[in-house]
């Protein structure tokens, strides 16, 4: 059966994209996209390479009644504080919500307000963290999805079978990521105009990025402890992608062969996870404008570190290829349904 889905927010980048990929979903229709900045706008007027595929205007969400009634799934990509506007309006409606940013992923909203600097309305919501490999259950159910964020995807997921399998010292994880400009949103912002760019290479929001309690949330809930780690973001001079170096020091007793069977555990029926093995390096090319986790590990016997490595695409498996995939988990359709896209080389 056919779902009815919207798009709030369909001019962000995430939103472009989830515009795209739902295109060739053979089991939605999307009834509804909008923008307030560019309500009565054509979407090919913004995003011109969806010419011919998508005849629609943009509309305004200020009927948000009449969006919801129209639609199974509404998909929210909207900056922080605005998705829970729309969960308290839709609360009565059968509608379900899938948001692409950060106001449903918590489950202590006092964390979201202390890193977000905003006041969370909708502390009761019905919701649940959406990462898909690891919450499909929660996921099959959820009135409201918090789709998890794109250095949290690659973060986490690289992370995920040492911690579940009680491999590593949590409290020592490392890690250093790097993201293509497109994750920081559409935007004009100096840092991302291109002389500042290109030929560059800089972290930022250094031990206070805000991606930092959402990798330590689920982490802690994957390894039954809570968890303390440190998140240092890069912006590399690219439009997509991104590389996740994660460092943690082993446990006592742990061998290279309890950490290659870890990850074989976890994922090896996974479809979107490609496990590389140990001594591999994955590369952001290699998932481009796909919705593939490419995950390779280091076992560092001097130090007694693991050095795991992941790469996405943060616009697909880092956000609406993410989405889509939560969409399908939560329809019970096939979960690759609309998603087997080849990534795109060179």
């Amino acid at each position: 059966m056919d779902r009815k889905v919207s798009i709030l927010g369909a001019t962000g980048y995430a939103g472009a994209e989830l515009t795209r990929i739902l295109y060739n979903h053979p089991n939605a229709e999307v009834v509804h996209i909008t923008s307030e900045r560019h309500a009565g706008e054509h979407i090919t007027a913004l995003y011109p390479h969806l010419r011919g595929l998508y005849d629609m205007e943009l509309e305004s969400m200020r009927d948000i009644a009449r969006i919801g009634a129209d639609s199974d799934f509404v998909f929210i990509g909207l900056p922080h504080g605005h998705a829970m506007e729309v969960g308290r309006a839709l609360a009565g409606m059968r509608t379900r919500i899938i948001d692409l940013g950060a106001d449903y992923r918590f489950d202590d909203t006092d964390v979201y307000e202390a890193w977000y600097h905003v006041r969370h309305t909708h502390a009761d919501a019905p919701r649940t963290y959406g990462l898909s490999e690891l919450c499909r259950d929660a996921v099959r159910t959820a009135k409201i999805i918090g789709n998890a964020g794109c250095f949290t995807t690659a973060s986490i997921l690289a992370l995920a079978p040492l911690a579940k399998e009680r491999l590593v010292d949590v409290n020592t994880i490392l890690v250093d990521a790097k993201s293509g400009v497109s994750g920081a949103g559409r935007g004009a912002k100096t840092a991302n105009h291109f002389p500042e760019l290109y030929d560059n290479f800089r972290a930022y929001n250094v031990a206070h990025h805000r991606h930092t309690p959402e990798i330590e949330q689920e982490i802690g809930k994957l390894a039954g402890e809570k968890a303390t780690i440190q998140f240092t973001p890069h912006l590399v001079p690219m439009s997509r992608g991104i590389l996740a170096t994660c460092y943690a020091t082993l446990k006592e007793g742990v061998t290279e062969d309890d950490v290659d069977a870890a990850y074989e555990k976890i994922y090896r029926n996974e479809p979107f996870i490609r496990l590389l093995g140990r001594g591999a390096y994955p590369s952001t090319k290699e998932v481009r404008g796909s919705n593939f986790c490419d995950i390779a590990w280091h076992i560092d016997a001097r130090t007694h570190r693991v050095i795991v490595l992941s790469a996405i695409d943060n616009l697909v498996k880092g956000a609406a290829g993410q989405a889509v995939q939560n969409f399908n988990i939560a329809c019970g359709f096939d979960e690759t349904t609309g998603l087997m896209m080849t990534p795109l080389y060179p």
